[in-house]
């Protein structure tokens, strides 16, 4: 049975979710705040976390980047907010997808399906090491390294770049990339951008020119060696 934690402050909204998740076969539990989140979060893991962004105290953009700094666990941001500047910020922050309220349940239970193949499918047997000149994707290990030096990805990142890296010089566009990373059929292009994003921060020089993540205008992303 997978667990859930919903991290929302509004008591309606919270229970409404616990319960639709307890009917779908899901262990969830609620926290009202941040703080309590994520205390229940390190006392005991849940395999997903759901994170509303408006929550009084620590708002939900600093308990994703707390999550973030000890916990690979996907999140899953709700939110009535839903301008491109908090999205991207959200995505930016840590969380691995989002979702707009007023939520419906068929929806949230599928991206939570999704995240749960894309996990099975990280501990499939791929190949040992994929290299890319100084960089190097182990997806056995689930490791990645630059100049040898260990890069600190989250679960999504790292199998956004297996994705690319398995299929190198090869452009994949911004909907292959959801549907395989993420599992959607059709979707919100702004997650793959915003992901590869990050990616570059960590495997970049900052140049300005990125020498593996690559953009094709017009087309998509690809890995290159």
């Amino acid at each position: 049975m997978s667990a859930v934690l919903v991290i929302e402050d509004d008591d309606r909204i919270r229970l409404s979710l616990v319960l639709a998740l307890e009917d779908e076969g899901y262990a969830a539990s609620g926290a009202p705040t941040a703080e309590e989140g994520l205390a229940a979060q390190r006392r005991q893991p849940a395999d997903t976390v759901l994170v509303d962004l408006m929550l009084p105290g620590v708002d939900g953009f600093e308990c994703i980047r707390q999550l973030r700094r000890s916990d690979d666990v996907p999140i899953v941001v709700i939110s009535a907010r839903d301008d491109t500047h908090d999205i991207v910020a959200a995505l930016e922050a840590g969380a691995d997808d989002y979702l707009v309220k007023p939520l419906a349940v068929k929806e949230l239970t599928a991206r939570l399906r999704a995240l749960r193949r894309r996990a099975r499918v990280a501990l499939a047997d791929e190949p040992p090491v994929l290299r890319f000149g100084d960089l190097e994707i182990s997806p056995e290990a689930g490791e990645v390294r630059l100049h040898g030096e260990a890069v600190a990805v989250t679960r999504t990142e790292f199998q956004l770049l297996c994705e690319l890296g398995e299929h190198p010089g090869r452009v994949l566009s911004r909907q292959q990339l959801l549907q395989r990373v993420w599992g959607y059929d059709g979707g919100d292009e702004r997650l793959v951008d915003v992901h590869v994003g990050r990616l570059r921060q960590k495997i970049e020089d900052g140049s300005g020119a990125p020498k593996h993540l690559v953009t094709v205008r017009g087309l998509g992303y690809k890995l290159q060696r």
